[in-house]
């Protein structure tokens, strides 16, 4: 019975169908039932008994003292209400919970098994706190680094982006429902309430669209929020096109849509014909407001009913109506601590080593200066509605103290000006450490918190403390903190090395220490590029109430101008040292139905253990349209031991490489003879093969 029931479900929906089968009494595919056609008639049942009063009861929230906020359901029918919960970085409901890296952080690990283990935390975690829906993953793509919330979401690429979003989705919906936001074109903080996005439809639907398209498809996520901006005029929470038309139509989404916070619902009748279903947190557009135009025929009680039947599917589907599968003890508990330690081990960047100066060698040294106010305060990101309280943070200061014990000796200079005393301790040590970068002061979600960065460099304080440092021991480290790009050029050339922390959540300073002192090795890489100047990305407009956005952004720009990154797409160093070899395809001739193999060996070169992420890239010649110089298509990682060979193998399935046709309003995928590059970062790619597709047509992507 399970194996008939897993071969109709996809990876979530195992567990609901064999939970309707207990629900409903089905005795399997035998008998000729249907799992999903019960769970719908059970679903209409109830839709049936309601009043249109307590349907429209449904679709607001009824607020909150702090977290989780409601959403009413029917008492007398067991029609259980929704608890909501940020969020992006660790559940807020409950306080005490686990703070995780931030989502570019974990979006620098590669690595989606990763990834779907922090959405189970999370998921764990918010029922034990009492709630059922967390309010993420936050899966806008990084079209400028100057976004106020970059932090939140995973990187530049629409493929990378898509499959940590899934991950995550997959992860979290083990044990509660997910909420993919902001849809769409949510990249701007400090305009975020009124400005309008004018973007074309290829552009919508090759770079902004697709993640979503994949937390709803292949992530089955449950739920979808709608963003506050405006995109081609409409409000997101009242456009048809992006809910109505392309989400619940095109897409076949069978989850419920509601609007971000306060300013997220703004009109009534607008709102419940494109396809809004909840209003959050309280009611001002629905409620009474909406009953009057349903009992006057100016919205259809048919969409009240679609409306209500999302909800109610899901409520079932996760079993809502029963008491939480976790308890409290699942909170911060060792296991889930150790996975946001590993997580920002793995989510770590080394972007600079010379002379091999990391790891630190303890045995080589006996004096260690450890300079910069950030070294010893907790900072882990944006206090906006992704702030969550743990309660406790361990601090990079703290990390290294504990990790060297009383080996050496530790010399803590908590402030970015320098005085004399201070600069001969920093002379005297064998090496320094600084812990600098950015705060939530500098960058997080706007009009709550700091809102957009415009400038990409550190603050005039910061450079001088690493230009002074370095000037006075030539074995400076630095350990940079921070969500986004951050441009370097006129302090990286002083340093030794350079780690990109990112905000590493509760367990970084852990992790930092483990990565200083080779207990960890670096295998993150860079989810975004960084470049050497603001001047070389596109132009970034947070006070115009409207914008345009452009097709190419990220690396796909630095690549198209001819210009060189600071750090590209993709990069990243380790302790150890690989070779990629041996580029075989299972096909060099493929249709639109076709999924190709790419298989490399990948050796470790190097004396310890470590992680390469091997990344697929293709290019277009002679394409109709215009196409970037190269996109990432597929990525896996893997871990070798010295010595090691292993074979990794990435699929790509062949209509990915469609574009969007704007007057067919279809995808097509073109007869060309593709170029496929696989290497170790965007810049990087020393093996090259050919894929022709020798017919163009149109492909269905979903």
């Amino acid at each position: 019975m399970i194996s008939c029931i897993e071969r109709r479900a996809s990876p979530f929906k195992t567990s609901c169908l064999l939970l309707a089968v207990a629900i409903f009494g089905m005795t399997g595919c035998e008998d000729g039932s249907d799992p999903n056609a019960a769970l719908e008639q059970r679903v209409d049942e109830l839709v049936s008994q309601m009043t249109l009063e307590e349907k429209i009861l449904q679709m607001a929230g009824s607020g909150s003292n702090g977290a989780p906020f409601s959403v009413p359901g029917v008492e007398r029918l067991g029609v259980p209400a929704f608890e909501m919960s940020d969020g992006p970085r660790g559940v807020q409901a409950g306080g005490g919970t686990t703070q995780l890296p931030v989502g570019m952080m974990r979006g620098a690990t590669w690595d989606p098994e990763v990834e779907r283990r922090v959405g189970e935390v999370m998921g764990r975690e918010l029922r034990a706190a009492g709630a059922n829906i967390l309010l993420a993953p936050t899966i806008n793509i990084l079209s400028h680094p100057s976004w106020g919330r970059a932090q939140e979401t995973y990187g530049e690429d629409v493929h990378h982006l898509s499959r940590m979003g899934v991950a995550f989705v997959e992860g979290v919906q083990e044990y509660a429902l997910a909420n993919p936001k902001h849809y769409a074109a949510n990249n701007i903080e400090n305009t975020r309430f009124e400005v309008d996005v004018n973007v074309d439809e290829r552009t919508l639907r090759e770079i902004y669209l697709p993640h979503f398209r994949a937390a709803v498809l292949e992530g089955n996520a449950a739920s979808v929020m709608t963003a506050y901006n405006r995109v081609n005029g409409q409000y997101c929470g009242e456009n048809q096109h992006l809910v109505r038309e392309i989400l619940k139509t095109e897409w076949g989404f069978d989850g419920f849509a509601l609007s971000d916070w306060i300013l997220g619902t703004r009109s009534t009748v607008p709102s419940a014909l494109a396809g809004l279903d909840i209003e959050m947190p309280v009611t001002m557009f629905y409620g009474e407001s909406l009953l009057e135009p349903v009992v006057a025929g100016d919205v259809p009680e048919e969409l009240i009913d679609d409306a209500i039947r999302r909800m109610v599917r899901k409520k079932l589907q996760f079993r809502l109506d029963e008491p939480s599968p976790v308890d409290a003890s699942v909170i911060a508990s060792d296991e889930h601590l150790a996975v946001a330690q590993e997580a920002a081990e793995k989510g770590a960047v080394l972007l600079k080593n010379d002379s091999a100066a990391l790891p630190l060698d303890e045995s080589a040294l006996s004096r260690l200066a450890v300079v910069g106010l950030l070294a010893d305060t907790p900072n882990t990101g944006d206090t906006g509605s992704s702030n969550t309280s743990p309660s406790f943070i361990i601090t990079p200061l703290q990390g290294i103290e504990e990790a060297v014990g009383s080996a050496l000796t530790i010399d803590h200079i908590g402030k970015d000006t320098l005085d004399p005393a201070d600069e001969a301790v920093i002379q005297q040590a064998d090496a320094a450490i600084i812990v600098t970068g950015l705060t939530s002061d500098d960058e997080g979600e706007g009009l709550i918190a700091a809102g957009d960065r415009l400038e990409l460099g550190l603050s005039s304080e910061r450079v001088a403390l690493i230009q002074n440092v370095a000037a006075l021991n030539p074995r400076t480290i630095v350990v940079l903190q921070g969500g986004s790009a951050i441009t370097m050029g006129d302090w990286l050339p002083d340093i030794e090395a350079l780690l990109m922390a990112w905000y590493p959540g509760q367990m970084g300073g852990h992790a930092i220490a483990n990565l200083l002192f080779g207990d960890a090795n670096p295998s993150g890489k860079l989810p975004l590029t960084i470049p050497r100047s603001v001047d070389d990305l596109p132009p970034f407009d947070a006070e115009s109430t409207s914008v345009t956005y452009q097709y190419f952004h990220g690396y796909r720009h630095i690549d198209r101008e001819g210009l060189d990154p600071e750090f590209e797409f993709g990069f990243g160093l380790s302790y150890t040292t690989f070779a990629i070899d041996e580029l075989r395809a299972d096909r060099s001739n493929a249709g639109a139905d076709d999924v190709v193999r790419f298989s490399v060996d990948v050796t470790n070169t190097g004396s310890v253990a470590g992680a390469e992420v091997v990344q697929l890239y293709v290019t277009y010649p002679g394409s109709a349209v215009a196409r970037a110089n190269l996109e990432l298509k597929g990525f896996k990682k893997v871990l070798l031991e010295p010595g090691e060979t292993q074979t990794v193998e990435i699929k790509l399935p062949v209509n990915s490489l469609a574009y969007y046709d704007v007057a067919e309003s279809a995808w097509v995928l073109e007869g060309l003879t593709h170029e496929v590059h696989v290497g170790t970062s965007s810049r990087d790619l020393p093996l090259s093969t050919t894929l022709t597709v020798e017919e163009a047509r149109p492909v269905a992507l979903y």
